[in-house]
């Protein structure tokens, strides 16, 4: 059964504002939670941990609205079936990116400045490239543009050398016998959630892929799919 061209389009701009206000959500977390584990900042921490129920709102409002239109428009033109479907299926990396950002927020809860001070630029620098890849994934996907796309791909080079970094600065003080070491562990533990969410982040740019293409490439970006002549 088709509803109203009216309601149809109605939806669309419904699911749009919805994906807009969940992907907001996703990079405040992403910041505020790595800039409360670089600062000591125990208050914006615990804000994090509070907005988990937001998020599954959000979540249950976009996934609602897809089957809505999916059940209800049929049959699709091609583009809208590739960004609904794809909308409906990358909130589940929105929402695995925003868990993490919560993990992140209570380590920050856990652990005293002093011990996460020890690769707080590491931390805060990650954070932000994580909340701006996010950024531009959801982009790419809206515009259907691929260029925005491989921005993001080359981005998890960084956030992979950053976490890199971090470990290095952490075994090492493992290794010199630190008298406080403590929460070195639980530390480690926060900077290779970042390198994780960035490996999310990229899987979020590639359902522009999915969206230009209709195959979602779970290993590579743009090049495998060139070299299987799908791109």
């Amino acid at each position: 059964m088709l509803v109203p061209r009216s309601k149809y389009l109605k939806q669309l701009d419904d699911l749009s504002v919805a994906m807009e206000d969940l992907g907001q959500k996703t990079i405040a977390d992403v910041t505020a939670a790595g800039l409360a584990l670089a600062k000591g900042d125990v208050e914006a921490a615990e804000e994090v941990i509070s907005g988990e129920m937001r998020m599954r709102r959000l979540r249950a409002t976009i996934e609602d609205t897809c089957l809505d239109i999916m059940l209800m428009q049929q049959p699709l033109v091609a583009d809208d079936l590739r960004y609904v479907s794809g909308s409906f299926r990358l909130v589940s990396d929105l929402a695995h990116i925003d868990s993490k950002s919560r993990d992140v927020a209570y380590l920050a809860t856990q652990i005293p400045h002093e011990a996460a001070s020890a690769i707080e630029t590491e931390i805060a620098t990650a954070s932000g490239k994580v909340a701006y890849m996010v950024k531009v994934a959801l982009e790419s996907f809206a515009d259907a543009d691929r260029d925005r796309a491989e921005e993001v791909f080359a981005s998890d080079d960084e956030v992979d050398a950053l976490y890199e970094r971090a470990e290095q600065v952490v075994v090492d003080l493992i290794r010199k016998g630190d008298a406080d070491a403590t929460h070195l562990p639980e530390l480690l533990m926060a900077a290779k959630y970042f390198e994780r969410m960035g490996d999310d982040a990229e899987r979020i740019a590639k359902w522009t892929i999915f969206r230009l293409t209709g195959t979602h490439d779970l290993k590579g970006g743009f090049g495998s799919l060139c070299d299987k002549g799908l791109a």
